[in-house]
């Protein structure tokens, strides 16, 4: 089944890149195009922190892992904070005991709370207005509330058993409450705070990268124990290569779904960017969340609920886990699309139909 996703993203780089040849007559070229650019914002975001993996892994399990032992949970649970494509991966499986909680944490957990964490909260929260957020905070407390669905399929994919799941999934779901508690009743300091957790993060990233840029050119170690900044590179690089498929390929989806999409908002009582924007966000958060202002207000709800887990499915995430851990790819998809559509539908039995205004 990997194969056959490989390829069909090897057909869609290939129409994409046909068609840029010939002018971009069917749109194609331009998300071709879209994919390989992509390559700048996805090393920035990652590289970095991929470099400091290896000093982040050392001081935690100087630190704090001697402590967490006491526990019982293996401290590989611990990378699944970071999202996949920030470190959370490389980070899980240098603490994990065990090579399939590492798997566990890095993808599955990684794609979905880190995510959330480390990207789609901030980044939602900073781009919309005062009037959306409440909407889109009260999208991301079903969604936290669905994403259990989520990893008891990825982690049974593993390997794991659900009694091990649900054991060594207690810190993430723990978070998720405390969150999700935030959320709700202080939503002006949980929106303060998860800024400032990103911005810690982007910091971090800035740093890995320019220790490992200075090492790379000049051989001088500003931080001694650095991943090579090449390695780093090469699976930013991987993303990049499906995201030239994937991005044409979610394209000719939208248009071959258009009918069918417009006909579900009509049943769901959501407008046209709504339903629009549940298939932006499995390719990326950020035209999803950008399209909220057009939305209705049970659209908002439903596709901040959609984007905890589904987020950047098709993208990102997807080109990541081919690098990284080729055979858990389909099991990554089932995993995401089954906890973004399980926060949506829950989403629309928990909104009303009252209203499809633009304005929320």
């Amino acid at each position: 089944m990997n194969t056959i996703i490989m390829w069909i993203m090897a057909a869609g780089a290939a129409v994409g890149g046909l068609d840029r040849i010939c002018g971009n007559r069917l749109g194609l070229g331009k998300r071709f195009d879209e994919g390989f650019m992509l390559l700048g914002t996805t090393a920035l975001s990652m590289a970095g922190i991929i470099c400091l993996t290896p000093l982040l892994s050392r001081l935690l399990k100087r630190f704090f892992v001697p402590l967490w032992a006491l526990t019982g949970l293996d401290p590989g649970i611990l990378g699944g904070i970071l999202a996949i494509d920030m470190g959370g991966y490389q980070l899980s499986m240098e603490l994990a005991n065990a090579p399939e909680v590492g798997r566990y944490a890095g993808i599955v957990t990684g794609a979905t709370f880190g995510c959330t964490v480390t990207f789609t909260i901030p980044v939602g929260m900073g781009m919309l207005s005062r009037q959306e957020r409440p909407l889109f905070a009260r999208g991301m407390l079903i969604g936290l509330g669905m994403m259990p669905v989520s990893l008891l399929i990825g982690g049974l994919f593993c390997g794991l058993h659900i009694a091990e799941i649900l054991l060594q999934s207690l810190p993430v779901l723990l978070l998720s409450l405390l969150f999700m508690a935030g959320i709700r009743l202080f939503p002006d300091r949980a929106i303060k705070g998860f800024g400032y957790f990103a911005a810690g993060i982007g910091f971090l990233t800035t740093v890995g990268l320019t220790a490992g840029a200075v090492e790379y050119m000049t051989g001088f170690q500003l931080l001694k124990g650095l991943a090579p900044i090449e390695d780093a590179m090469a699976v930013v690089s991987s993303i990049g290569v499906v995201m030239l498929g994937s991005l044409p390929v979610a394209e000719i989806l939208r248009r071959l779904l258009e009918k069918p999409l417009n006909w579900a908002g009509q049943k769901t009582g959501m407008n046209g960017n709504s339903v629009a924007g549940l298939l932006m966000g499995i390719v990326s958060p950020v035209p999803a969340i950008a399209m909220m202002q057009e939305m209705d207000h049970r659209g908002k709800v439903v596709n901040a609920a959609f984007l905890v887990c589904g987020a950047s499915a098709l993208a990102a995430h997807m080109g990541f886990t081919f690098g990284t851990e080729p055979d858990l790819v389909l099991p990554l998809l089932i995993s995401k699309l089954a906890g973004g559509f399980s926060g949506a539908a829950t989403a629309l039995l928990l909104t009303g139909t009252g209203t499809r205004s633009a304005n929320a």
